[in-house]
């Protein structure tokens, strides 16, 4: 019988699993792995939150392999190298993997399957992050769409929504391996205080008229789960797709910046439009500071801050507020607010992180324009004129503690115009 490695990534679920589907119907018995990525890990604090909660879903996934007999096997380091080692230890005869679009993935993934195909090992990669991949949605012309709405229009004319795979791990045998799975100090990390949660679809029907109010718990915590794969998109899709456009549409633009991110993967490190380049952030260290820590004085920024350092989680309308406010009151690189949200989010992606700091700060394929810069306090009156969502993480607020705001909007929005003219005229 052959024997083939399933490589778990983004993909963290038995059920409705493309290439584990596959897998399954090869007739090959399965190893299955997943590797803790040096590259990525090493810069995570040693509580990160999503390390805790990957490493909870293996423990679930190793049961189950366990169950059936085998198991799953876990190694931290450097992919390529890794697969080197265990192409000859486990005597493979191949690999299936699910595709990821970020440009390191890419990458590594080209390394891997070269080392594969020089020993002459079959590489079987598949769809299943996605609805539509990259290339799929393209303008009449061939081209890649860089504006949401016809992007949208185009994928909902080619939208038809694509079966559940069966993942029946009855009909493959799963290797039982002579070695333990590890704890999660041995991976150099410890188990994080902060918990994803549960996503939930019975917002869906109200998400529309409730997205914007973040004292309100309507939005579905999703995030972290499409992130990670505890639950298909195919399955999502099929859940929501009847029940609120406006959901539907927050799907499309999760695959609207992967498509980006695919085919201009220069904005990891660079503004998508480089008539931006010549903008003079002011990047003053301290004003970070103030912003990271929830200190600026507009209570709708230092809640969302304080929220998102508290629980690793950021109401949607309230992280454009934020990411507005660094870039536009404050003249700071969205870069740096790009990083911090990365370090912090239980649900950071970096498509979607990448593409919404763009659209922010206006540097963006589908940007706000640059002069248009939201106003804290009027957001405030609009989207929590009870003060509910504030008064809840800024126990100080109506207080002497709580500061005065650091920087006068009208000032602020007149001197962001001004920098951003300046910046693209020079």
């Amino acid at each position: 019988m052959k024997r083939v490695a399933f490589w778990f990534r983004r993909d963290l679920r038995i059920e409705d699993n493309c290439a584990l589907h596959h897998a399954i119907n090869s007739g090959a018995e399965i190893i299955p792995v997943f590797i803790f990525d040096s590259n990525i890990i090493d810069e995570l604090p040693k509580n990160d939150s999503r390390i805790t909660f990957i490493y909870q879903q293996l423990t679930k996934l190793n049961t189950i392999f366990q169950d059936m007999g085998g198991g799953m096997t876990v190694h931290i380091g450097d992919p390529v190298k890794i697969w080197s080692d265990l192409i000859d230890k486990y005597d493979l005869d191949g690999l299936f993997y699910n595709r990821d679009y970020e440009p390191y993935a890419r990458e590594r993934d080209k390394q891997v399957y070269e080392l594969f195909n020089n020993k002459k090992l079959e590489v079987h990669s598949f769809k299943d992050h996605v609805i539509f991949e990259p290339q799929q949605v393209l303008k009449d012309d061939g081209s890649p769409y860089t504006v949401f709405t016809p992007y949208k229009r185009k994928w909902l004319s080619k939208f038809n929504l694509p079966k559940a795979y069966d993942c029946d791990l009855r009909k493959t045998t799963i290797v039982k391996l002579e070695k333990d799975f590890p704890k999660l100090e041995t991976i150099g990390f410890e188990e994080s205080d902060q918990s994803v949660p549960d996503f939930h679809l019975d917002v869906v029907e109200d998400y529309a008229a409730k997205r914007n109010t973040p004292s309100i718990d309507g939005t579905s915590k999703l995030g972290p789960h499409l992130r990670f794969g505890t639950i298909g998109i195919r399955t999502i899709v099929q859940k929501v797709m009847d029940r609120s456009d406006t959901f539907l549409s927050e799907l499309i633009w999760r695959e609207f910046f992967q498509q980006i991110i695919f085919h201009y993967p220069h904005v990891v490190n660079a503004n998508f439009r480089a008539k931006y380049d010549g903008i003079e952030w002011r990047n003053n260290e301290e004003e970070f500071k103030k912003w990271c820590e929830g200190k600026t004085g507009y209570p709708m920024v230092d809640a969302g801050m304080r929220e998102l350092n508290e629980t690793g989680f950021m109401h949607n309308r309230v992280r454009m507020i934020t990411a507005g406010f660094l870039c536009k009151h404050l003249l700071i690189d969205w870069r740096w607010g790009e990083a911090y949200f990365a370090e912090k989010l239980l649900d950071f992606e970096l498509a979607a992180n990448n593409g919404n700091w763009q659209w922010a700060a206006g540097t963006g394929c589908d940007a706000a324009p640059y002069f248009r810069v939201f106003n804290p306090s009027e957001q405030l009156k609009k989207f929590d004129k009870d003060m509910a969502y504030v008064k809840k993480w800024i126990p100080e607020l109506l207080t002497e503690e709580y500061p005065q705001p650091m920087v006068d909007h009208k000032f602020a929005r007149e001197r962001a115009i001004d920098t951003y003219k300046k910046g693209i005229a020079g």
